[in-house]
């Protein structure tokens, strides 16, 4: 269902490359890709070349590192805390997402 959202966003006549790691749904048989979409898998063990992992990273580095959490519910409750401070502060996202080697020719 995602990708069938993502592919009806695509412009008409245009064609989206999705960027993605190698967890093991993003390569089920049972995948359904639309015509309009490719799927490109980043190579293995390459956090560098996927910036999300970098978010995570970061959450971890400044908000959920060194606790001890009391339950799940807490867990939940300490990563929602965590994504909605990152949410409030786009230019962080856009920072962590950068690449000297990609955006400095």
């Amino acid at each position: 269902m995602h990708l069938e959202e993502i592919a009806f966003h695509v412009a008409p006549g245009a064609h989206a490359v999705l960027l993605l790691d190698q967890a093991g749904w993003h390569g089920s048989a049972e995948l359904v890709v639309p015509p309009n979409i490719t799927l490109m898998p980043l190579p293995p063990r390459c956090p560098e070349l996927n910036p999300v992992e970098n978010v995570w990273q970061f959450m971890r580095d400044n908000w959920l590192s060194n606790r001890i959490f009391k339950s799940y519910d807490d867990i939940v409750d300490h990563c929602c805390f965590a994504w909605n401070k990152l949410v409030d502060q786009p230019w962080h996202i856009m920072s962590i997402g950068m690449r000297q080697w990609a955006h400095g020719y």
